[in-house]
């Protein structure tokens, strides 16, 4: 039973705009805690877990989310919330095993100790347990942000789904690589990023095109990790024209 204490900080939420529960770290726990932790075992024999948050009307659309450098934290649950109530089964997984970083260096180390090919069939072994889930109405999407929007790309490669967004992630593929693609791409960038900036976005359009995929990039006025609320560098008015357009490619293309 919740405690009344747990009752009225989960009727705040209720009340209170999707933003402000990402900066707000004690909205962001307790929107987090209500997710379901579930586990697979992947194809190549390893137990990984996930975040999973149900729409109120099943079965529904799918999309898999991919944290961003920091791990599997308060902050990409809340999302995963935000997409359940807009009528999505929302997964947001988890290539970290659990670790969580709080300070750039371990969040850089964590990302650096990723092996590629275990992070491939993670993905690949969550895509698959959508498809299969009796809450799941075929499509799929997926969606990440920094490291999570490069994975996003390559989960997208890896095992195709029907819709991919990528929030300022690495898109260094090739021509190649991007025929496996059965999505169109939704890029967010921004202006001032020193990272994924418009010389690597501009080779990713050229090699989409060659594949003869559909892509749409939008840039902003703004810097690296833009949509994050709990970042230096958030953009509020950016961050929202963002998600405004993420919820339309999702609804284009899986309902």
């Amino acid at each position: 039973m919740q405690t009344l204490a747990r009752r009225q900080v989960l009727s705040g939420i209720a009340a209170t705009s999707f933003a402000a529960v990402l900066a707000d770290p004690r909205l962001a726990k307790a929107a987090a805690s209500e997710l379901k932790t579930v586990s697979i075992t992947t194809e190549d024999g390893r137990s990984v877990k996930a975040a999973l948050a149900m729409p109120a009307k099943l079965p529904a659309p799918a999309v898999l989310l991919i944290h961003e450098w920091w791990g599997l934290n308060d902050q990409i649950k809340v999302v995963a919330a935000e997409l359940a109530k807009e009528g999505y089964v929302a997964l947001a997984v988890d290539l970290y095993d659990e670790k969580v970083a709080t300070q750039p260096d371990d969040a850089r180390a964590f990302m650096q100790a990723v092996d590629p090919g275990q992070a491939t069939n993670t993905l690949q072994s969550w895509v698959a347990w959508l498809r299969d889930h009796d809450a799941v109405a075929g499509k799929i999407g997926t969606v990440g942000w920094c490291f999570g929007g490069g994975w996003s790309l390559n989960a997208s490669i890896a095992a195709p789904v029907e819709a991919t967004v990528v929030y300022y992630g690495r898109v260094e593929r090739s021509a190649e690589d991007l025929k496996a693609l059965n999505s169109p791409v939704l890029g967010h960038y921004a202006t001032a990023d020193q990272w994924i900036n418009q010389e690597m976005v501009s080779k990713f359009e050229a090699e989409m095109a060659k594949a003869e995929k559909s892509n749409q990039s939008y840039w902003y006025e703004a810097d690296h990790a833009f949509a994050n609320p709990t970042s230096a560098r958030y953009d509020e008015a950016d961050a929202k024209l963002a998600w405004e357009r993420t919820l339309a490619f999702f609804k284009e293309h899986l309902g």
